[in-house]
């Protein structure tokens, strides 16, 4: 019914011969003709939507074309824009590209922070992150060979003004499919695809995994910023000692302000240590893009078979008037149309016929109907997994490198643990 084709496996699938439209696009994606920014953040107040005042983070998007450079037209543009804007962009683009893993937004508020870390969405350090999140978002999107295309994300990062209208002409309200269908169709549809099945699930599992790890590194962040702070105080010991000795006193001094810096740098290493966590966390932000595709696709399975479903009793019932036998019941029910033919008559065979003829109409349109449903749905399936593939190996790459950088910060702070006490060791043999 859903005409899907043979399962490939999760992340397993082998490419097609050929290169598809989307690919093929790739070196025509908008980041090739214009260099992108959000290059710093502005706190603003003003009015809400109902009159009240209000205080919001507004971030400034330059632009720069990178066509015909020698013409003189490729000037630096540039215009303000809030969060919830972007918000109203990503919505726009998963609405019109449902087949596509759009790229998630930065958090809105800070989630697995260390407690010594401010989780106020107007402090400094958090607006800068964001502010970094914001612009890996409009690169990610100017970079994917279809979402690039799109005429309205083009608007956004050059039109300041008229904007939102435009969004709001092009219907995505409409588009937006409703929670409770989506939930409906979860439950109820018969004949789900198993790759997508599977998607679901290993998003939830992606989702779980990423959290736990977010949780340990703040509990890290939280012992690391015990253990370096701690060291301060042999500084603060050290030099006071300094002061009662003669011999000893320069190598306690020296040692003490190695262990001074040593306890400051934790400051460093922390704010690098958020920004592989800003990593990390924009791939718990994927797992719902993920589950996305998969609710979409619920959506036109459910709607696919519903339409065979009522395809199947338009022809029940054309047959029975052709033939005049009804399939037996087990349960008598009560029926209109029994009553109506006791008070007024069988129908005639006028009558008759022109409920057949009504009936085979409908039944041709629903099959021409259901035969273009499944094309969609095919299409859909298609275009998905070539995306599926691409996420792929955008987050095989992308998790991979800020793993490893990670691990080479984590060496590097021990080298530097190591570097303090060898140079300590050395002011106390030089007592």
């Amino acid at each position: 019914m859903s005409g899907e084709e043979e399962p490939a496996g999760l992340f397993g699938a082998e490419e097609e011969p050929g290169s598809p439209p989307e690919m093929m696009a790739e070196e025509e994606c908008l980041l090739k003709k214009m260099e992108i920014s959000v290059s710093e953040a502005e706190k603003r107040t003003g009015k809400n939507t109902v009159n009240m005042q209000e205080t919001y983070t507004s971030y400034l998007i330059e632009t720069r074309s990178l066509e015909n450079p020698s013409d003189g037209q490729n000037s630096l543009e540039s215009l303000w824009r809030r969060y919830s804007e972007f918000e109203l962009l990503r919505n726009h683009l998963s609405v019109t590209y449902p087949f596509v893993v759009v790229p998630p937004l930065p958090e809105k508020r800070a989630e697995f922070v260390w407690h010594k870390l401010s989780a106020d969405n107007m402090d400094p350090d958090f607006v800068e992150r964001r502010r970094i999140g914001l612009e890996n978002f409009l690169l990610r999107v100017a970079s994917h060979p279809t979402l690039s295309q799109d005429k309205l994300f083009t608007t956004f990062l050059t039109q300041e003004n008229g904007w939102k209208e435009a969004v709001n002409e092009a219907g995505l309200q409409v588009k937006t499919d409703s929670r409770l269908k989506a939930l409906n169709a979860t439950f109820r549809v018969k004949n789900p695809d198993k790759r997508f099945t599977e998607l679901k699930h290993y998003s939830d599992e992606l989702q779980s995994v990423v959290s736990h790890l977010l949780r340990v590194l703040a509990r890290v962040a939280d012992r690391l910023y015990g253990v370096y702070k701690v060291h301060g105080n042999y500084g603060r010991v050290f030099s006071e000692w300094s002061a009662i000795e003669k011999e000893m006193g320069d190598g306690l001094q020296s040692a003490g302000h190695h262990m001074d810096v040593y306890a400051a740098s934790i400051d460093d290493i922390l704010e690098e240590q958020e920004h592989y966590a800003d990593q990390l966390k924009e791939y718990l932000f994927y797992a719902e893009a993920l589950r996305a595709v998969c609710r979409k696709h619920e959506l036109m399975q459910y709607d696919l078979e519903m339409s065979a479903l009522d395809l199947a009793s338009k022809k029940q019932q054309c047959e029975e008037l052709a033939t005049g036998v009804r399939p037996p019941e087990t349960v008598r029910t009560f029926s209109l149309k029994g009553v109506t033919n006791k008070l007024f008559g069988q129908e005639t065979p006028e009558q008759r016929e022109a409920k057949i003829k009504l009936l085979e109409e409908q039944i041709e349109e629903g099959e021409e109907q259901l035969k273009e449903t499944n094309l969609e749905s095919r299409d859909f399936v298609q275009k998905a997994w070539q995306e599926i593939e691409r996420f792929k190996e955008q987050k095989n790459r992308d998790l991979k490198e800020a793993l490893i950088n990670y691990a080479v910060m984590q060496i590097s702070m021990c080298k530097k643990g190591i570097q303090v006490w060898t140079n300590a060791k050395e002011c106390f043999s030089k007592m």
